[in-house]
């Protein structure tokens, strides 16, 4: 009762042509035909290519018009002179006048403070985010109040620190009932720079607190567990297991910290010294801004701002190529 069906013999070809596909060749050559009409064209695949320039497009648009096109028209217009030669080119008359200019001696001198203590003010943040990650005693202590600091206005901050540190302040009556000289924290122009700077640190060291315990969720806890099965101390840890495995975001805090210095301590510098005493505390920022808003001198301004930029720009470069090969990156 089994129907047997005879085999097919295969299609005839025409004299002269090519052999005709089998059935199941040419099924397919229609399948892939069909697949060929649903593929997308070339349009489509060309707006994959744009779509990332398309979106990245208003940042660049942002950045070119709000500070690139700035920027180039400050550097042109610090070519240019103050008051009665005011729009005539002056060709580099205003950076020499800079270099002869002893408050601006002074500012570019205090640069080159910054940046020694610049470790400083890395190190504090870094420290306080070890003990965190860590959970050492009083960790809890520090995660809940490490931020307080960032939160305030730096005229606020100045503010609290002139009542701290007036020679007939609180801080100088604790140095009087220990039998320690007052001293004028504000008034000594030895001083009085370390006393702004070590402000500005305390105030805005939460920002990199918090970008270190970022990277501390980066770091192989492999290898903390290594160490401390090894008996490491807490100092070896840290010099060997987390400032490697740290370097990048180590580097990060540092040009970040280091540009914050440079730019941002015009609030503290005006409410606590103004520059001052014999302008001692002067910085950049602070000499730009009185050329700008009292002495009217916007392109000897501009030639201050190129200054710094230049100063910003290097120094970023130098501390990045120093902390990768200190981390042994190439």
């Amino acid at each position: 009762g089994v129907y047997w069906a005879p085999p097919q013999p295969p299609p005839r070809r025409a004299a002269g042509g090519p052999p005709a596909p089998p059935h199941g060749a040419a099924a397919g050559s229609a399948g892939r035909r069909r697949g060929a009409r649903a593929r997308p064209g070339r349009g489509g695949s060309r707006a994959e290519r744009f779509a990332p320039y398309v979106l990245v497009a208003p940042a660049i648009l942002i950045i070119v018009v709000l500070r690139l096109y700035p920027l180039l028209l400050g550097v042109n217009f610090s070519f240019t002179g103050d008051g009665e030669r005011n729009g005539q080119a002056v060709g580099l008359d205003n950076y020499l006048e800079l270099i002869d200019d002893p408050l601006f001696r002074t500012a570019l001198s205090n640069v080159g403070l910054l940046v020694l203590l610049l470790p400083v003010a890395v190190a504090i943040p870094g420290l306080l985010a070890t003990f965190i990650y860590l959970k050492v005693p009083g960790h809890r202590f520090y995660r809940s109040v490490y931020f307080f600091p960032a939160v305030l206005s730096p005229v606020i901050v100045g503010a609290i620190f002139n009542l701290l540190l007036a020679f007939d302040g609180p801080v100088n009556a604790v140095f009087e009932a220990a039998g320690i000289s007052p001293v004028d924290w504000l008034g000594n122009p030895d001083v009085a720079m370390f006393v702004v700077v070590g402000v500005h640190i305390w105030a805005t060291f939460g920002m990199a607190l918090v970008v270190f315990l970022a990277g501390f969720a980066t770091l192989d806890a492999a290898l903390l567990d290594a160490a401390r099965v090894d008996g490491a101390s807490l100092p070896q840890v840290i010099r060997h297991v987390i400032i490697p495995g740290l370097s990048r975001t180590i580097a990060f805090v540092a040009v970040t910290t280091m540009v914050g210095m440079l730019t941002s301590m015009f609030g503290l510098l005006y409410v606590m010294t103004s520059g001052g005493p014999e302008g001692s505390t002067y910085l950049p920022e602070y000499y730009i801004w009185i050329q700008q808003g009292q002495m009217n001198r916007p392109a000897l301004a501009s030639a201050a701002s190129t200054v710094l930029f230049v100063i910003m720009l290097v120094v970023g470069l130098l501390q990045v190529k120093l902390l990768r090969r200190a981390g042994g990156e190439d």
